[in-house]
């Protein structure tokens, strides 16, 4: 039963994913600029550089790998010692 709850989470959170990940796939470009007007870049100063898609994707992946890790050491610190 366990085996079977923890392949429940693990499609739940992939299929989530890339649901997800198809929606943003499915947004319209933006229209080609107009030629009779001068061209003004969407940000200051112009090299811009999208902090949103993988940068939010790694904090969130790290703050999952980091839990990961608080957890087992805290289970391997009442192994050790069972009576804390």
């Amino acid at each position: 039963m366990k085996n079977y709850r923890g392949f429940f989470y693990a499609s739940a959170v992939l299929t989530l994913f890339f649901l997800s990940t198809l929606s943003t796939r499915a947004q319209l470009p933006p229209p080609p600029p107009d030629q009779t007007t001068e061209e003004i870049p969407p940000c200051w100063p112009p090299p811009c550089v999208p902090v949103d898609g993988g940068i939010t994707f790694l904090i969130v992946a790290g703050a999952g790998y980091a839990g990961k890790k608080l957890y087992q050491q805290r289970f391997q610190r009442q192994k050790q010692d069972p009576e804390n």
